[in-house]
């Protein structure tokens, strides 16, 4: 485990899976391929500061008929500082062509990738016609679904409040899910404080 200054370029890639996130850890010791899931909070963009880096490692993976070979860094933390916008220089050492972590996944347990889900939002969320509603009961409420998915998705952090932190360990498509429905709610990442504040319309 090693604590170390440094520069972390994240660019956003949109897969089979929907968007996700890679990034290359540039440090004094070398530079490193980051595939962790809390990349996935972040937008695209380099962000300056102090990575706990719990691991360094080779890693390879074939794709589009080609065999890539990596030298992966695992981050378990990060205290930032700063972020700029991303340079053609700095997107070009990331590939839009990078396998998506959650494919990736699925190889390396001999499993089908999972299905992309989506959580309903109120607008996607259908009400029940009067007339199909249990006996002596009224319209389903979509607010009411809504509210059911919500809880089901963000688990132990249900309800939010005015800020919500995610626990990056959930597994990968769940915290990418529980990112699109933060935005959706009107929640912003300050990526500082690593924590999700709900922003007043």
């Amino acid at each position: 485990m090693i604590n170390i200054p440094g520069q972390l370029a994240i660019r956003t890639i949109s897969g089979r899976n929907g968007d996700f996130n890679v990034g290359r850890l540039s440090t004094s010791i070398g530079e490193f391929v980051i595939k962790d899931a809390l990349l996935d909070q972040y937008n695209e963009g380099k962000y300056r500061g102090d990575f706990l880096v719990t691991e360094i490692r080779p890693s390879y993976y074939s794709t589009a008929g080609r065999l890539v070979v990596e030298i992966r860094a695992k981050i378990e933390s990060m205290m930032l500082d700063d972020v700029d916008n991303l340079t053609a220089e700095d997107a070009a050492k990331l590939s839009p062509n990078e396998q998506d972590p959650l494919d990736e996944e699925s190889a390396e347990s001999n499993a089908a990738p999972p299905p992309r889900k989506s959580q309903p939002t109120a607008s996607a969320t259908p009400l029940a016609p009067a007339d199909e509603a249990p006996f002596g009961m009224g319209p389903v409420s979509s607010t009411n679904n809504t509210t059911d998915a919500d809880a089901k998705l963000f688990g132990t952090i249900w309800p939010l409040g005015e800020t919500a932190k995610l626990d990056t360990t959930v597994d990968r498509q769940r915290l990418r899910d529980q990112c699109t429905r933060l935005g959706e709610l009107g929640y912003v990442l300050d990526f500082k404080l690593q924590v999700w504040k709900h922003q007043p319309q």
